[in-house]
């Protein structure tokens, strides 16, 4: 089965006539500083179709910041079940934000994953570079196992400093209901 999209304003429908259920697969930390009222948390990392909750009669659709990680979870989704019938938010909560959709948030400012990976390469980049500049060339090595390290990312979709960082303490702190 290949795996199908809603927009923001399709799903808002849905919800209101109580005919889907939304699982938010970001980090804790994410969900916590902002989510879609009703949304249940099952972080990507543990999305399999004995986690999910009993969406007998309803809709099953994933959301994540952009949709980039709910749609990696509805395909680990449909590669155990490819009779699976799940969705994935189109742009994921920034495109829920942008139809003008309600978004509950903590109040506590919260950086998102993507950035976390973006702003820990750039300062091992720069560090790597000042080293290498200063003291060794040897330290360029880093730059190149970083360059490496993205290459791989952007070949498979899976990004190993996402995961890593994903397991922070300030990723998992969350008081929102979580789906086990």
């Amino acid at each position: 089965m290949t795996l199908k999209t809603i927009d923001a304003k399709t799903l808002k429908n849905w919800l209101d006539k109580n005919e889907a259920i939304l699982i938010d697969v970001r980090e804790p930390a994410e969900h916590t500083a902002e989510n879609i009222a009703g949304s249940l948390l099952l972080p990507l990392g543990k999305v399999s179709k004995s986690a999910l909750p009993d969406c007998t009669g309803k809709k099953l659709v994933l959301h994540c910041r952009k949709g980039g990680r709910g749609g990696s979870a509805c395909e680990k989704l449909l590669s155990e079940d490819p009779t699976m019938e799940i969705y994935n938010l189109e742009g994921g909560i920034e495109s829920w934000r942008s139809a003008g959709l309600a978004i509950a948030t903590s109040g506590k400012p919260f950086l998102p994953l993507d950035r976390q990976v973006q702003l820990t390469i750039g300062i091992i980049l720069i560090t790597a570079s000042f080293l290498g500049y200063i003291f060794t060339p040897a330290f360029f090595i880093l730059t190149g196992l970083i360059g490496a390290g993205l290459t791989m990312a952007g070949a498979t979709g899976f990004c190993g400093l996402a995961f890593l960082l994903a397991k922070m303490p300030w990723n998992q702190k969350t008081s929102f209901c979580m789906v086990h």
